[in-house]
């Protein structure tokens, strides 16, 4: 269901916008009167998603590289004029094998991606949405990162490391106009499953008291009411979107 103007003149980042959730995401906020800064990889599939998405500017950088970040932020900031709204969900699942063996540079470079480009966008960006007095910051997580997938513990841990440093953030900003929250998705189609072995995705629908995977749309649509002016009273939280595998 789009919600007509409910974000007319708010304007968002979207971190790995080119697909999956965040382009999902970028197509409601548009649709509903915003506007948007798409960042990605790939050029390529930032052209694409932006025809696709009405997103008015595209960033093309690894978020794991602190000072494309800052410089991303900024050109972002130019381009739209204000940043209301933050998406983080631009992420990789990494090798998936046991620990027990598992590779070191998978490893690292997850927590890169997952960990360290997330609070490089939040670093960035909060600071400016203090000086307004308004922002919103959304953090996919993932069910992984509560109950431990086998197999993914870099994904896994990253995932975790995302709810603890969300509800860090949120405590800290709290009184500042600024409401930041986190999501948990169970497994959802995306193009992120095009890494994952069969036999992985198999265990994780099997987990799912719903038996089926959630969408991006469904997803979407969690994200974008934690991104709106509607959450006003939740912040430092999680909001559950798992077909019923976690309930807590």
């Amino acid at each position: 269901m789009i919600y007509a103007g409910r974000f007319l003149g708010r304007n968002a980042i979207i971190t790995g916008g080119a697909s999956g959730l965040g382009l999902e995401a970028a197509r409601r906020i548009t649709a509903e009167g915003g506007k948007v800064s798409l960042w990605d990889l790939s050029p390529e599939a930032l052209a694409s998603a932006k025809r696709e998405s009405g997103a008015v500017h595209t960033v093309a950088l690894d978020v794991s590289d602190a000072k494309a970040v800052e410089a991303a932020v900024a050109d972002s900031a130019k381009a739209l004029g204000k940043i209301d709204i933050l998406i983080n969900s631009a992420g990789i699942t990494g090798a998936t094998q046991p620990v027990i063996g598992y590779p070191i540079d998978s490893w690292l470079k997850v927590m890169d991606v997952n960990v360290n480009g997330l609070f490089y966008c939040c670093r960035f960006v909060a600071p400016l949405m203090v000086e307004k007095g308004y922002g919103r910051i959304v953090n996919i997580s993932s069910v992984a990162g509560k109950e431990g997938n086998p197999n993914a513990s870099s994904y896994s841990a990253a995932k975790a490391a995302v709810l603890g440093f969300t509800k860090s953030l949120g405590k800290e900003l709290a009184t500042k106009g600024v409401i930041v929250n986190a999501v948990t998705p169970a497994t959802f189609e995306s193009p992120i499953l095009k890494n994952v072995p069969q036999s992985h995705i198999d265990y994780m629908r099997s987990k799912i008291p719903m038996d089926r995977f959630g969408t991006a749309g469904e997803i979407a649509a969690a994200v974008c009411w934690l991104a709106s002016e509607e959450c006003s009273f939740t912040t430092a939280s999680t909001l559950d979107t798992s077909g019923g595998r976690t309930t807590y």
